[in-house]
Parts: C-alpha cells; structure tokens; sequence
C-alpha cells in the first residue's frame, strides 16, 4: 500500500561553538551539514547573544575562564547562561580542559551540561555531537 503523500524534513541546525583553541576551531571542518549554520565565537557574552534558535552550545571549559586555572570564570559564564533569556534553553556541551591542566577546584550545576567532552576533539566527535539533537 502506498501512502498518499510523502513528506520529507529538511531540517537546518544551528551550532555555536566558544573556543580559543585552534584545534577545537579546525575540528569543526566539515564536521557538520552544509547547510547546518556554525557560529565561532573566543568568548562566551556574544556566544550567549547568538544563541537564538540555536541547537547546542558548545563552550570550551578553558575559554572561559577569566585567570588562567581559575574557575571562577567558568562559574559566571554558567551563572549568565542560566540567566539569559534565550541560552538558558540552548543545551550545553563542554569542552573539558585538558587532561594535564589543573584548576583550582571544579563546580557543577544539576541539569546545566547536556554533555561533556573530553580533549582532543576531533572531526569525528563534533560529527557525531550534530546528531544528537
């Protein structure tokens, strides 16, 4: 039996990426659909701007941070993001810092992170990390 009507869904995703790590910017090529839009920011205020309709936020831990080790910064980001009318729905990936760099101490919020990557990031994982909304 076929159906009367077939309808397919395009459906255009949007993606903001907070980072200052070349490499995390470079695993980005090609890693999403081309007609996906891909927003880079190196700090989080106009990140949070640009989070209408977007469909994940992905921040680095490390791009964050006001003083180097410091996670004081990572804290107002979150505390602006969880205020912020329009990012505070936006789902939130976290670049981990990486393995070898210490902070002073590390803080969590219940239901902030959507998920939770660990470095090095590469093509494969920001690929796999556009399905999963």
């Amino acid at each position: 039996m076929q159906p009367d009507l077939l309808v397919f869904y395009s459906q255009d995703m949007k993606f903001v990426l907070v980072s200052k790590d070349p490499e995390v910017v470079k695993a980005t090529e090609g890693a999403f659909q081309p007609d996906d839009e891909l927003l880079i920011f190196d700090t989080w205020p106009p990140a949070l701007e640009a989070c209408t309709d977007a469909d994940l936020l992905f921040v680095d831990l490390i791009a964050t941070l006001d003083k180097p080790h410091k996670i004081a910064g990572y804290e107002k980001f979150a505390e602006a993001k969880m205020d912020h009318a329009t990012a505070s729905t936006t789902p939130l990936v976290l670049i981990a810092q990486p393995d070898d760099y210490e902070l002073d101490f590390m803080a969590g919020y219940p239901n902030f992170v959507f998920a939770h990557l660990r470095r090095p990031i590469t093509y494969k994982i920001f690929r796999r990390a556009s399905t999963w909304v």
